[in-house]
């Protein structure tokens, strides 16, 4: 998948945002944590760690809604460590025996890229949060689409005092 495009896009938001709130701190760990929340949701709608529950997932358009707010928060804390340009495709990793360990894998490739903001640990999330993609049966088109249905949700919430 083609990411300078989404990067771009991503930019351009956490920029109208940043002017809009007047922020001017760093943000750096809220956008982790947001990401983590973020990697939660999506997973929780999967219910795939729920061996309690007969439930099953919700329905695919929640599940991509959910996965993609996960990329805008992904997008924007490599933005934030100057990282944007270095990623143009959408790294592929190995695979994993089920969607709970790429769940895992991906939280703890997210924290490590906390403390070590360099290129490989960022990879390293985008390759495991591939391979949930790849487990959910998500295609580029499925992705992208969604990143841009969101993106414009995420702008008009803005407008209107989110």
């Amino acid at each position: 998948m083609e990411l300078q495009k989404l990067v771009e896009m991503q930019r351009q938001l956490d920029r109208y945002i940043e002017e809009k709130r007047g922020i001017q701190e760093d943000v750096f760990d809220r956008k982790v944590i947001a990401l983590l929340v973020e990697l939660g949701e999506l997973a929780n709608e999967t219910r795939s760690f729920k061996f309690w529950s007969d439930k099953g997932p919700s329905d695919k358009a929640t599940i991509v809604e959910e996965y993609v707010d996960s990329i805008h928060f992904l997008l924007s804390i490599g933005i934030e460590k100057g990282l944007d340009s270095q990623l143009t495709t959408w790294p592929v990793g190995g695979r994993t025996e089920n969607l709970n360990s790429a769940f895992l894998q991906t939280y703890e490739h997210i924290l490590k890229f906390q403390h070590h903001s360099d290129y490989s640990n960022y990879k390293a999330i985008w390759e495991s949060y591939a391979e949930i993609a790849r487990l959910l049966g998500f295609t580029t088109e499925d992705v992208v689409n969604a990143y841009h249905a969101k993106n414009e949700i995420n702008y008009t919430r803005q407008q209107t005092g989110y």
